[in-house]
């Protein structure tokens, strides 16, 4: 698969504890972006943050470890394959009955290539 110039870069906000059927969302979003046919998706858990629904900084920090830390998962793809699929993201938010955010900014790709199998 070829891609490179303009693409966009989708990004998908939500919450570690968000399940679709008992599995986590961010999981269910990989899936649902590899079953559609984009070029990648990378899930990013981060250390601390909050969103619309919360009252308190959900926050990785020994002291006051939380279950629900802050989730980003990124999809970078042609800006048409990017809109194709964000029907699917809205659908699994509804699923889960959690909030979240999504946005769509311009992304340059310089590169995307598979890597060389190393022989072991």
């Amino acid at each position: 698969m070829k891609l490179a110039g303009e693409g966009k870069l989708l990004r998908i906000f939500l919450g570690e504890s968000d399940k679709v059927d008992h599995r986590p969302l961010y999981e269910v979003l990989v899936e649902s972006a590899k079953k559609n046919g984009l070029a990648g998706a990378t899930v990013l858990r981060g250390i601390e943050g909050f969103g619309a629904n919360s009252r308190v900084i959900h926050t990785a920090k020994i002291l006051r470890l939380s279950e629900d830390l802050p989730i980003v998962v990124e999809i970078v793809d042609a800006e048409d394959k990017i809109k194709e699929f964000l029907p699917s993201v809205d659908d699994l938010f509804e699923k889960s009955g959690s909030g979240g955010m999504v946005t769509i900014e311009r992304a340059d790709i310089v590169r995307y290539s598979p890597g060389k199998k190393q022989k072991g």
